[in-house]
């Protein structure tokens, strides 16, 4: 709720405004009553057409006005809702890109959109309806309650058992629903993720024909969220009936109590008729209060899921005495060196790497191999501190990670991920994400190492050809040149390529490969792959198997002294291949 004021807080003129006209607005609909009444008793009763019509144009009066400032409380709620709803999405956002990959890896993306959506929506109707209604009803509620005092002390006193008895009912709802309304959003979460998956992967999906069987899994998740979403339901709805028959039971006892009242000259039938405006004004407020509360219930729930993001710490934070390295410092002769480092991805479950030591010195290529689930992406992933080591020291540009600046640490590494991730713009944008001044014949330059100079070209369109949402409008290929021209733009010192040639055949990886060794000279290179062949001609071979060192060498030591090595290269090779070309 702190967070939420201190949100409101930065627009408090108009956040005091907005019910400040919604009250003015009441105060006009409260005298609405007593005009008509008069209109009965001196008008109407009297037969005086003239005092009829003034009475009306009061009326039209305090309606126009009351419009007026409804109109004006709705501006200055809404402008508050949706400012801090802009915030509160900026602030989330620009807090999530805090968070490491640990931290976003256990919350999952499905979560973090549900977040950024669905509850901030929540929270913003929650903020607008409150500023708009919050003061009014309550104001309506007692007002009338109070004219009806002034217009006749007897016949008010149903309102004192109506308006207890009706704050009951609310209030033993929201109790009731508020708890259920926080399972709600946890399953639509669920609903979201089996959403997102089966979107990314419909290729998949229609692969292995599994649509029939998502189609239930979905219905599943979806019929689980309806029936929470019924169960609530049918509790609120429960509000609207049972203040109906409460107010209905009221109007009943008014008109017999009045009529009374009337036959022995202690009420004119003009206050009668509003009284039971008063009483009907509190319904109509009550029922509005009652879906306001629905609303903050829902308002809560979602700020309370939304303070869950908040109040997580990421794991990796930029030390207060962290050392900018950047570049200019006598540079060390050891560029990369890992002692004794050990990491999982979670407590209490098997480390994906354990006791990993090894040194690279700078302008090396240094090759990392090993079969699936042995490492190789975790292990790189330690050198840009995208991920914390639990045990040993992960040293770069001869300091440790953690007592360095990431961001500045992160501008002197290119990496290009397994999966290739281009994004909507143009060719040059993607490009400059490398480096936001590259000129074009640098971004040439990355593009000819990168093997990616002809097809752009063929597209004649240049550094300006359009780039689809996710690189749609691009093969696998192609995708994985360009991300790694993007990559090269930086010119980095270190260059990382997790298996990022993998959709490409062997003469273009060929090529590749030996542009990269021509071309960045200066930078130290780590090949990722699978493929002998993409790394036997590098200066150094690291071989992983099952998070752990199998051997370190060259390729030809490796083969001779490294079973792990020998049995991947004879999977792939002859051993007259491995023979000759080592």
């Amino acid at each position: 709720m702190k967070r939420l004021l201190a949100y409101v807080r930065d627009y408090k003129f108009k956040a005091v405004m907005a019910p400040l006209f919604k009250c003015l607005e009441a105060l006009f609909d409260l005298l609405v009553p007593l005009v008509i009444a008069r209109m009965i008793d001196q008008g109407i009763g009297s037969g005086n057409t003239g005092y009829v019509l003034r009475m009306g144009g009061w009326l039209l009066l305090l309606a126009v006005v009351g419009l007026a400032c409804s109109f004006t409380a709705q501006y200055f709620a809404a402008k508050v809702a949706v400012h801090t709803g802009k915030e509160m999405r900026n602030d989330l956002f620009r807090h999530i890109q805090t968070l490491s990959h640990r931290e976003i890896d256990q919350l999952g993306t499905s979560t973090l959109i549900t977040r950024m959506t669905s509850d901030i929506n929540a929270v913003e109707s929650g903020v607008n309806m409150t500023l708009r209604l919050f003061m009014r009803s309550p104001f309506i509620v007692f007002g009338a309650m109070a004219m009806a005092f002034m217009i006749h002390e007897k016949a008010a006193l149903i309102f004192c058992v109506t308006i207890p008895l009706l704050a009951i009912v609310v209030y033993g709802i929201m109790f009731i629903t508020m708890p259920m309304y926080r399972n709600v959003q946890g399953q639509l979460d669920l609903v979201m993720k089996t959403t997102r998956e089966n979107l990314l992967g419909v290729r998949v999906v229609r692969a292995f024909n599994r649509q029939e069987s998502e189609k239930k899994e979905f219905k599943k998740e979806n019929d689980l969220l309806t029936g929470l979403q019924v169960k609530v339901g049918r509790i609120s709805a429960l509000l609207n009936p049972v203040t109906y028959v409460i107010i209905n039971l009221a109007v009943v006892a008014l008109i017999q109590q009045g009529s009374l009242l009337v036959y022995d000259g202690d009420l004119t039938r003009g206050n009668v008729v509003a009284l039971i405006n008063y009483m009907s004004q509190i319904l109509v407020e009550l029922i509005k209060l009652a879906n306001l509360i629905i609303q903050i219930t829902r308002a809560m729930a979602s700020m309370n899921r939304i303070n869950a993001i908040f109040a997580i710490q990421p794991t990796i934070t930029e030390n207060e005495k962290a050392v900018s390295v950047n570049g200019t410092e006598k540079k060390a002769d050891t560029i990369v060196d890992f002692k004794n480092v050990s990491f999982s991805y979670t407590e209490g479950v098997d480390s994906a790497l354990s006791d990993i030591t090894f040194s690279v010195k700078g302008g090396q290529t240094v090759g990392i191999i090993g079969g699936t689930g042995a490492g190789k992406s975790t292990l790189i992933s330690l050198i840009p501190r995208f991920y914390d080591a639990n045990e040993g020291t992960v040293s770069v540009f001869g300091m440790d990670v953690k007592q360095q600046d990431p961001v500045k640490l992160r501008s002197r590494i290119g990496m290009v991920p397994q999966k290739s991730v281009l994004f909507r713009g143009t060719l040059r944008d993607n490009m400059r994400w490398g480096m936001p001044n590259a000129g074009d014949d640098e971004i040439w330059e990355a593009l000819k190492t990168a093997q990616a100079y002809d097809f752009v070209k063929e597209k004649g369109e240049g550094l300006d050809l359009p780039v689809e949402q996710e690189g749609r409008n691009f093969s696998g290929g192609q995708k994985q040149r360009l991300a790694i021209a993007r990559a090269l733009v930086r010119k980095p010192e270190i260059l990382i390529l997790d298996d990022s040639a993998s959709a490409l055949d062997f003469a273009t990886d060929a090529a590749l490969r030996k542009a990269i060794h021509e071309n960045t000279a200066h930078s130290t290179v780590f090949l990722i792959s699978q493929r002998v062949s993409t790394v036997r001609n590098a200066d150094l071979l690291i071989v992983l198997d099952e998070g752990r060192i199998a051997g370190i060498g060259t390729h030809k030591e490796l083969f001779d002294s490294c079973e792990v090595y020998h049995e991947i290269c004879l999977s792939q090779l002859s051993e007259k291949e491995v023979r000759e070309n080592g």
